[in-house]
């Protein structure tokens, strides 16, 4: 049965580039991005990790552990990281999992069959503190991921979960959010003392009230 939004993330153990772990254990209390890989030493995939490694420190920041998968070996992950390293100019400083049993991408249902039978497809989970899974996006093996939209859906997610409000549709940290409709207007006030505007009665913004 495929994951879906809210579902607890399953655990697992598995061997990685820096170790065995335990997937719950390693996410520990913060959050977490799990990103699959269709093979070793595919190019677009190459790209990703590089550009992942590269923003480890925004990831960070966002308390957002970092951890990829490829259904290659232990072995073959090393060196593919090397080839990472040289051809992206960085230094891959997050763990990849070994999955030739294909154990956790059966698992994540990161294998569509018709799309092929033996590799994963590009899956993206982002995990909450409480093991929930609050985003997944599936691209396809030829479309890389565009890894600043997914700190800027990180961004949101975070503050979502702490304030009663929505992101609208290109929204950026910083600028305004939408105040959630089961908010009453006498509620405002106390709520969002920044102040708000009424565009409609049910689409009211108020500046972001985290920063």
């Amino acid at each position: 049965m495929s994951l879906r939004l809210g579902d607890t993330a399953p655990n697992f153990t598995a061997e990685t580039t820096e170790g065995k772990i335990d997937f719950h254990e390693f996410l520990g209390d913060g959050w977490g991005i799990l990103f699959s890989h269709p093979a070793d030493y595919t190019p677009v995939c190459t790209t990703e990790l590089g550009t992942a490694a590269k923003l480890k420190g925004e990831f960070d920041k966002r308390n957002v552990k970092m951890i990829a998968l490829s259904v290659d070996g232990l072995e073959s992950h090393k060196g593919w990281v090397n080839d990472i390293n040289e051809t992206q100019s960085t230094t891959v400083n997050y763990p990849i999992i070994a999955d030739e049993d294909h154990k956790v991408s059966e698992l994540y249902d990161m294998i569509h069959p018709n799309a092929n039978e033996s590799q994963t497809v590009r899956s993206v989970f982002i995990i909450g503190p409480d093991k929930k899974i609050k985003l997944i996006i599936t691209y396809p093996a030829s479309t890389g991921r565009n890894f600043n939209e997914l700190l800027r859906v990180i961004d949101s997610l975070q503050l979502t979960a702490n304030y009663s409000v929505a992101t609208p549709a290109n929204w950026k940290h910083g600028e305004d959010v939408v105040i959630a409709p089961a908010i009453t207007n006498e509620e405002i006030p106390s709520k969002f003392p920044k102040g708000h505007k009424e565009i409609k009665p049910y689409l009211r913004t108020t500046p972001q009230p985290n920063i």
